[in-house]
């Protein structure tokens, strides 16, 4: 894949609010998926429908995000991130307002089909933030979005419960799409769209492929309980999904300008990444069913905690609250020592909060201290995530190898929901004829977890050394970048040289046009070379600035034809007040 003549090669950046903002529309995405759970029990009388039909509502959603995600990356590269990140949004306030007016189980599963094209909204806001972003900033944006999924989640569970305990439970999807309208229009107004662009057409027989293929491997896994993991349709099923999805494969191999470009797939860094985010979401999302059962099961049982849905909710929110601080935290280690390095010590805390967990079940508090260490786990774990992608893919590729890494995420909850349920079932009392999970199936949960996380690590010791890989490709692309640039740019291109004479690397370039506003952005390469698009012709100042040298501007002038104007750039060295 390769950039349109029009792209800018440098990063765009946007306002200080572009990274809450994004993080905003992740939260919201996270809301939606979370929106149900504090009534799943009482889905089949809520809509007058037997259990394994109430599933369907769920099983909905799952499969049109799994679907949805990599097809709209894929969009956003083509035809722009932002309009794409706005409608997943607007087709998710969409199923949101149909729900809320509806308990008719074919009107809900329709209303919630709709919801699931909201999980495109995670790696089009990375691949918005890769395109904005100065480096320097790139990790803690990408961890912060990375993360909204597990903090909305964690805000979500006592907020819908609460709400779900005093009111009607359609009220969840009225605030659901008043979230989502809310995030639309901080999108449109903080938001610029990303001038970077894949070039090519989009690949509608691979999307069908790939949908198809999503649907038929995803839909025996997500119902296998309910129809037997034996039965005949299950396995059916499972044959399909590995046919299709092999014929897939060799058809986008063959196709010029392919959906999910399997070439860069099958590369060890991305491959082994997105094995390790199954991994990672197997591990998300077994705390997630787990405690919140645990927490309810009244005393008599014996092990049950005896809590009311919001308690428990506020019991596990601390998940999600402690992934949103590890942001931060994220950033320093993965400056110091790499994604891959954050990525391993990320799946070793997951495994000492699954460990200790299986001692710590015995009061509310212990759960609550299990979900701290879990997110601070989950937290670095996802964050390291993107950050391993984009620094192994082409920018042009950026929404949609996220979005593929994302559906990974996806199937690995998909693949813990299934297996946790057929696990608590398997193990449960039968009181009254009603199940009861059993403290013994709650601890087969935790040790399944563990044995993910063992997997994923694993998968993460075998990724290339630290920042090796993702360093080497993010050079070699900015070179062909800036070669593609030079030959078509209408604006200003040079060096940023020191005092000496020598190359300045990662130099900040700015474009300011004749009213003092900042019209463009550049960082320098490892040769000092830098390129900036012009809007139009007329007076600019541009001005460098970087570490160890004192800043420096030059008037200049373009007459906004298509062709490049030189002008390199000194720095003085930097002056040190005594």
């Amino acid at each position: 894949m390769t950039l349109t003549s029009t792209d800018r090669p440098a990063p765009r950046e946007g306002g200080a609010a572009v990274v809450p903002v994004l993080a905003f529309a992740g939260i919201v995405v996270a809301v939606m998926q979370t929106l149900l759970v504090p009534v799943i029990k009482d889905l089949p009388q809520l809509l007058g429908t037997s259990p394994s039909n109430a599933t369907w509502v769920l099983t909905s959603t799952l499969l049109s995000g799994a679907v949805a995600t990599p097809i709209m990356g894929r969009l956003g590269d083509l035809y722009g991130k932002r309009r794409m990140l706005i409608l997943s949004l607007a087709v998710m306030v969409a199923g949101a307002l149909v729900s809320a007016v509806t308990s008719n189980l074919l009107l809900m599963i329709g209303g919630r089909t709709l919801q699931g094209f909201a999980m495109g909204a995670i790696p089009l806001g990375i691949g918005l933030m890769r395109d904005m972003l100065p480096r320097e900033k790139l990790g803690s944006a990408m961890a912060l979005m990375s993360s909204s999924i597990g903090v909305g989640g964690g805000l979500a569970l006592p907020a819908a419960a609460l709400v779900a305990q005093h009111t009607d439970w359609h009220a969840l999807f009225y605030g659901a799409a008043g979230l989502g309208v809310l995030s639309i229009v901080l999108t449109l107004l903080v938001v610029p769209e990303s001038p970077m662009r894949a070039e090519g057409s989009f690949d509608l027989p691979g999307a069908l492929g790939l949908s198809a293929g999503l649907v038929l491997l995803l839909l025996p896994i997500t119902k296998g309980s309910d129809w037997g993991w034996s039965s005949g349709t299950t396995l059916a099923l499972f044959a399909a999904a590995v046919v299709v999805l092999l014929g897939w494969g060799v058809v986008e191999l063959r196709t010029k300008a392919p959906l999910v470009d399997l070439r860069t797939t099958a590369r060890r860094e991305v491959l082994l990444t997105n094995l390790a985010s199954i991994m990672v979401g197997v591990s998300f999302y077994v705390v997630s069913l787990v405690l919140p059962q645990l927490l309810q099961l009244p005393t008599a049982t014996g092990y049950g905690l005896g809590q009311s849905m919001v308690v428990a909710g506020l019991c596990v929110a601390p998940l999600g609250l402690t992934m949103m601080f590890t942001a931060p935290v994220y950033a320093r280690l993965s400056a110091r020592y790499g994604p891959k390095a954050t990525l391993i010590i990320g799946l070793l805390i997951i495994a000492v909060g699954y460990g200790g967990g299986l001692g710590l079940m015995d009061a509310a508090w212990q759960t609550v201290l299990t979900s701290v260490v879990l997110g601070a786990g989950i937290g670095l774990a996802y964050s390291s995530l993107p950050a391993l992608i984009v620094g192994a893919v082409p920018a042009s590729e950026t929404g949609a190898a996220n979005g593929l890494n994302t559906l990974m995420r996806s199937i690995g909850t998909s693949v813990s929901s299934a297996v946790i349920g057929m696990v608590l079932a398997n193990t449960a009392d039968h009181v009254g004829g009603v199940a009861v999970p059993t403290m013994h199936g709650f601890r087969v949960s935790f040790l399944i977890a563990t044995a993910a996380v063992a997997v994923g690590l694993l998968m993460a010791l075998f990724l290339p050394k630290p920042d090796r890989a993702p360093r080497l490709r993010a050079s070699s692309e900015e070179e062909a970048n800036l070669e593609r640039a030079e030959e078509v740019l209408r604006g200003f291109r040079g060096r940023v040289l020191d005092a000496g004479g020598a190359p300045v690397a990662r130099a900040k370039v700015t474009l300011i046009d004749r009213r003092g506003r900042r019209a463009g952005s550049a960082l320098s390469d490892e040769e000092g070379r830098y390129v900036l698009a012009v809007p139009s012709g007329g007076p600019y100042v541009v001005a460098a600035k970087a570490s160890g040298h004192g800043p420096r501007a030059a008037s200049a002038s373009h007459s906004g034809e298509e062709r490049a104007v030189e002008l390199d750039l000194s720095l003085p060295g930097e002056v040190v007040s005594a």
